[in-house]
């Protein structure tokens, strides 16, 4: 009997490393087991148990703690990754010390003053008079306002621009000897309007010139070139149409500032309307001959 339980044993063992390691058992020995299903005695019985919860349970374990060493190796890890955030800190750059400037001033030439650099103004005429030739007829006119009647337009917008303009042109017409009876003033609400008034004035034949004042001041739209523009052939188209001298007065200013130094303006039109006027007359007295 004893011969029958070893056999019974290895049986059942062989069949669990055959289970285990995929391969099928010997048929010989399943039968030997069918036949041994059962035990033959309750000792024989607690032998195997005990036996096949040894092998498995300590199969299971040692597996189990093979899967856990990789683990309890890699807890450590993300704790060695922590200490980089004082790093950051030290990389941060110190703060200037009393008395230094965080952002470096630019570097200058020395010009060895401490005044401020003046920039000289461009000249906006050339000097000089005209040399003409002689031997040659030559009408030339004077700015000589006896016996003649002007008239003035002045545009009302940019007033305290065009106030000074129109003072400085009746200063210049009372140095020209032309009397206060025959001087007309037309005002307009702008240089837009000047032209339309300048040949309206010409158009009665009652003046031998006529003087258009006016201030056009850029600003951040096209309109300043639009009205500069349209004044300034308006005013030359009204002479042409009507054949008496119109004068261009009206300042085409970047800045309001410009106008201080611009205001004599006033009186370089009127000089101009006074000339022409003149010469036209030459002109008329050398043709009757």
């Amino acid at each position: 009997m004893s011969s029958d339980i070893d056999h019974s044993t290895e049986n059942v063992l062989a069949g669990w490393r055959a289970g285990k390691s995929g391969e099928r058992s010997d048929p010989a020995a399943e039968d030997v087991e069918s036949r041994t299903d059962e035990p033959t005695s309750v000792h024989d019985e607690a032998e195997e148990d005990e036996e096949h919860e040894q092998g498995v349970w300590g199969t299971a374990v040692a597996q189990t703690e093979v899967r856990d060493e990789p683990e309890v190796a890699e807890e450590p890890e993300p704790e060695e990754a922590e200490p980089a955030e004082p790093e950051a800190e030290e990389a941060e750059p110190a703060e200037p010390e009393p008395g230094e400037s965080e952002v470096p001033e630019p570097e200058f030439p020395d010009t060895g003053s401490s005044e401020a650099i003046a920039v000289e103004l461009s000249h906006e005429h050339a000097a000089g008079d005209l040399d003409i030739p002689d031997g040659y007829a030559v009408l030339e006119g004077d700015a000589d306002g006896s016996r003649r009647a002007v008239g003035v337009v002045v545009a009302r917008f940019n007033g305290g621009v065009t106030s000074r303009l129109l003072k400085c042109a009746l200063d210049e017409l009372d140095t020209a000897g032309v009397r206060r009876e025959a001087i007309t003033v037309m005002v307009v609400p702008g240089a837009f309007e000047l032209p339309l008034a300048a040949t309206a004035l010409a158009k009665t034949r009652r003046f031998a010139c006529i003087v258009a004042l006016g201030c056009v001041i850029r600003g951040d739209t096209p309109h300043f070139d639009y009205v500069a523009g349209e004044s300034a052939s308006g005013l030359q188209l009204a002479a042409l149409e009507t054949g008496v001298p119109v004068s261009f007065g009206v300042l085409t200013l970047d800045r309001i500032e410009q106008a201080d130094a611009r205001v004599e303006k006033g009186a370089e039109a009127v000089r101009t309307a006074l000339e022409m006027a003149d010469v036209f007359a030459h002109l008329r007295a050398a043709a009757s001959r």
